[in-house]
């Protein structure tokens, strides 16, 4: 739907010729530079925006016939662009499409004016951070086809005004903080096909005028458990919406008091998606409804129960029912609570792709009841009560005709035992997820992987020895390899080498290999050129020993190298500067030594996590590191580095002006000079030590501005004079400022007053596992960083379902 309404606006509004050709407006140039001097562009997004024809700039987009802009398209993958958006803008009149979706315009409002642009045909501003409420004065856009504002935090009511907007074919305000009722008026909107108003605070019943919207195909409502939102009149309404396709009425409290509502929506001719998710159903209360007298559309496809509080198996038998061609079936997240296929039956739903049962209560013993569904596709069973040993499990599916169909079999988070049995049975298996179980001992000669396998995922288990070369079946590329794309075999105790990922051949489409703790050692195998498009490679927590292999260099598209806590020794191999898209390399707890090399700082520009701490690099800080703007965490600590720190530290520009995590490590080391004076324009700094060097002169006073500081530790060097007040610096413990004999005020116990007895705070001893603070913060750092820093720090690598699932492995809102 909304890549119909981006093609529909764009028809409409680039009229044909070659804007390479055409010459901007004079007053609308200046209008679009004036736009350009209220923002940071520090990715360069607006680097085009120089030149003297403004519709030839990226986003510009002009008539052929009147030279007017008509559209201005910013969106990106990441907030690249921040600041406020200037009044400029009200010169483009003729504007019919802007979007400025994905950028950072943080702790500022909507402007009004933007409900001037009355030419509007599509406005897009979602997941741009956006404060206050709804402009008024958006109800003026006469226009308008497409609004979307979601995934920002607005608040407030929704304006009535909007109601006015008589052309508008989708409205989308997912996740923002409105509350109060949702307004009648929207009703008036006879064209609307999208209307999405679900996670908000709404309260009151859900207006019956929402019954006249006769052409909405989509409609989301509901979605935070303590929503006061209701259905009235038992939802007689909802039987008008005859083009509806996807209904998604997500943790509505009263659903569970009448079958009035099912029997309205059950009449609805085209509905295909349905969503009851978290409105506190009971067994009584659906199994009451008789399959006799009810049934739901023949064109349902998807229905989503979970979230509620079924238990009793029968609720298999309801659906199978009332449905006659479902293809997706969610259950997850109730209580379910079944040991035995004699309780459940035989499910007979032949059509039925995808099944959900995720977060119940389940035994293994249930399995049998779906070895006959020829068309299941995929079958979740994660964080159930599978205690039975895995052999048996499987053998439970085996017998029928769904192991030809399998592709994708979730397993993960329960408390399956044994060890991992030949799987070529199943013969259609992509990804299979393993992990978070009681898997023990070493895989079985013998045991083999289906050939379409894309997915391994057995981390987090006790599997131990080595990857029996059955695996392979003897293929110069074991098979599973030649379509892998996700390979996660952490947190075990494989000890033997992988000598399969040196098979001769090369793996075009593994982008995601994960060996992380386990009891890996020897040399790291020097075979990396055979890999065209990993991504993804952790090799840490281990105990590899050697020199990083040189072909590792051929790793182009690396975006994430992790070979923390090893043995490794020697430099940083000068290929590594071939891995251009590096945005994380963790090299820290080894033995690697040498100068930190210049050319991390030349080559790797788009690094925004390097951690080399807890190695042997000594010499001074390169100052071609300032050439890293991105950088959001820099751990260089307990080297042997010396020399000043770079004044250039303030063109961190992703440290100082991103709100999320930061992370600074400098202690133990052998610095000198002075601390920068700049480093206050770190404002987003949260952990700071510079322990345990060689720093003298006074703390600048700079460092009061930075007042998100979790941590500091500026002990153990030369400071002089006062600690300078400001918000936070009087609140650490003086344990922070210990050891700089010339430094006073509090929360030193020395006075600056009295210059003549030498006051002396308590001295603190401090172990050598004193870093051990720090070490936990750091990983409760990165723990937050993943579920909230990371999510737009490696937005685009972490949004890829595999890599989520292996980050997070949370249930996430389903849509």
């Amino acid at each position: 739907m909304l890549m119909m309404m981006v093609c529909l606006v764009w028809v409409e509004v680039v009229v044909c010729g070659d804007e390479h050709e055409i010459q901007c407006i004079q007053r609308e140039r200046e209008a679009l530079l004036q736009f350009k001097a209220a923002l940071f562009d520090d990715y360069g997004m607006l680097s085009s925006w120089t030149t003297p024809h403004c519709c030839q700039w990226k986003g510009i987009r002009c008539s052929n016939l009147t030279r007017h802009v008509l559209m201005l398209d910013l969106h990106s993958d990441f907030h690249y662009v921040s600041g406020e958006i200037h009044k400029s803008l009200m010169e483009l009149q003729q504007l019919n499409y802007l979007n400025l979706s994905l950028n950072s315009f943080y702790n500022t409002h909507i402007p009004e004016f933007l409900g001037s642009l009355t030419n509007l045909i599509s406005l897009d501003l979602s997941s741009c951070r956006f404060g206050g409420k709804i402009p008024t004065h958006f109800g003026s856009l006469s226009h308008l086809k497409y609004l979307n504002l979601a995934w920002n935090s607005l608040e407030g009511s929704i304006p009535p005004q909007l109601g006015n907007l008589s052309q508008l074919q989708h409205l989308d305000l997912y996740v923002n903080y409105f509350e109060g009722k949702i307004p009648s008026q929207l009703g008036n909107l006879s064209k609307l096909q999208y209307l999405d108003l679900s996670y908000h605070f709404f309260e009151g019943n859900i207006p019956s005028q929402l019954g006249n919207l006769s052409n909405l195909q989509e409609l989301y409502l509901g979605g935070f458990p303590n929503d006061d939102l209701k259905i009235d009149d038992g939802g007689q309404w909802l039987s008008n919406l005859i083009s509806l396709t996807h209904l998604y009425l997500w943790s509505i409290p009263n659903l569970n008091t009448s079958h009035s509502y099912l029997q309205m929506i059950a009449k609805l001719p085209k509905l295909r998606q349905l969503s009851l998710r978290g409105c506190s159903l009971s067994d009584h209360f659906i199994l009451s409804l008789r399959p006799s007298t009810f049934n739901f559309s023949t064109s349902l496809s998807l229905l989503d129960l979970s979230l509620n509080t079924f238990t009793s198996p029968m609720i298999f038998q309801w659906v199978s029912n009332t449905t006659s061609n479902l293809v997706e079936l969610h259950l997850s997240d109730n209580l379910l609570k079944v040991s035995t296929s004699n309780h459940f039956g035989m499910v007979k739903m032949n059509s039925l792709e995808h099944l959900d049962l995720s977060y119940n209560r389940l035994k293994g013993g249930i399995l049998k009841s779906f070895m006959n569904i020829c068309t299941l596709h995929s079958l979740y069973m994660n964080a159930n009560n599978l205690t039975e040993d895995l052999p048996s499990i499987l053998h439970n599916l085996s017998g029928g005709c769904v192991r030809h169909s399998l592709q994708e079999l979730n397993f993960g988070y329960n408390q399956i035992i044994g060890s991992l049995p030949d799987l070529s049975v199943f013969s259609s298996l992509k990804i299979l997820d393993l992990s978070e179980n009681q898997l023990s001992g070493k895989i079985p000669e013998g045991s083999k992987l289906p050939s379409q396998m894309q997915s391994l995922f057995i981390s987090s288990n006790s599997l131990e020895g080595g990857v029996p070369k059955s695996f392979g079946n003897a293929c110069p590329i074991p098979p599973f390899l030649r379509f892998a794309m996700f390979l996660d075999l952490s947190k075990n105790k494989f000890s033997n080498s992988f000598s399969f990922l040196c098979a001769n051949g090369t793996v075009e489409t593994l982008y995601h290999l994960d060996l992380s703790n386990n009891q890996l050692s020897g040399q790291i195998p020097n075979c990396w050129n055979h890999f065209k498009s990993l991504s993804y490679l952790d090799l840490s927590h281990n105990n590899f020993s050697g020199k990083i292999p040189t072909s590792m260099g051929s790793l182009f598209d690396l975006q994430v190298l992790l070979l923390r806590n090893n043995n490794l020794i020697n430099e940083i191999p000068f290929s590594l500067g071939n891995c251009t898209k590096l945005v994380m390399l963790d090299m820290a707890k080894n033995k690697l030594s040498g100068h930190i090399p210049a050319w991390i700082g030349r080559k790797l520009q788009e690094l925004q996590i390097l951690s080399l701490g807890k190695n042997h690099f000594y010499g001074s800080l390169p100052l071609e590191i300032c050439y890293l703007r991105s950088i959001q965490l820099l751990d260089l600590s307990q080297n042997n580095l010396f020399g000043q720190i770079p004044s250039c530290i303030k063109n961190f520009t992703s440290m100082a002006q991103n709100t999320f995590l930061r992370d600074s490590g400098y202690h133990r080391n052998n610095l000198t000079g002075k601390i920068p004076s700049n480093i206050g324009k770190l404002s987003s700094l949260e952990f700071l030590d510079l322990s345990r060097n060689q720093f003298v002169d006074s703390i600048p006073q700079s460092l009061t501005q930075i007042d998100r500081l979790a941590m500091l530790d500026l002990s153990h060097n030369h400071l002089t004079g006062e600690i300078p007040t400001g918000t936070q610096l009087q609140s650490f413990p003086a344990s922070s400022f210990e050891d700089n004999l010339d430094l006073c005020g509090p929360p030193l116990e020395k006075s600056c007053i009295d210059h003549g007895e030498h006051v002396k705070g308590p001295k603190v001893e401090i172990d050598e596992n004193e870093n051990s603070l720090l070490s936990h913060e750091f990983y409760i750092s990165m723990t937050f960083g993943f579920v909230i820093s990371f999510w737009m720090v490696l937005g685009s690598i972490l949004f890829k379902r595999s890599w989520s699932h292996a980050y997070f492995k949370f249930s996430h809102v389903r849509r």
